[in-house]
């Protein structure tokens, strides 16, 4: 099984959102029985709660199932992933800070999957926003930038099986 990691800050909006998305197309490709798709986030607050409302509303607006989603924490029984996914520049420092540096080429920023980006170099990649302190519009955004990485993710992971 290739198991893949995504991660934000308090694992309640960006990275459950992802999560659902991803595994919703692995699903529907047929690649749900080899690639594993789970999150978590760097901080410890939220670790145990249900993803953020305003980002399980705007799921569900759009089909899919929120209701499972339990927040975790980046951890040493994160680390064998086969690839880690963050989703801001901030989150990269921190996995790449407690992950063993023989490990960092598992690491990458998620939006170095959107068709929309054509930055060579990790720095020059966009991070997803945080929709946490802002209205509604923000979580419609995460989720419009998600599913159209989601699915040349999809494709990618398709590769690698």
């Amino acid at each position: 099984m290739y198991r893949v990691a995504v991660v934000c800050l308090g694992n309640i909006c960006r990275s459950p959102i992802a999560d659902v998305v991803v595994n919703g197309l692995l699903a529907e490709s047929g690649l749900s029985r080899e690639v594993e798709v789970t999150s978590c986030g760097t901080g410890t607050w939220h670790v145990g709660e249900p993803m953020d409302a305003r980002a399980a509303a705007v799921l569900t607006a759009s089909g899919y199932d929120a209701s499972r989603h339990r927040a975790r924490h980046f951890g040493p029984d994160w680390h064998d992933h086969d690839l880690i996914l963050v989703m801001d520049h901030a989150n990269l420092t921190d996995v790449l800070a407690e992950l063993p540096a023989d490990r960092h080429d598992r690491v990458r920023l998620f939006r170095s999957y959107d068709p929309e980006v054509s930055a060579s170099r990790p720095e020059d990649v966009p991070d997803v926003p945080d929709p946490f302190y802002g209205g509604p519009e923000g979580f419609d955004e995460v989720l419009a930038i998600v599913e159209r990485t989601a699915h040349h993710l999809v494709e990618e992971l398709g590769l690698v099986r």
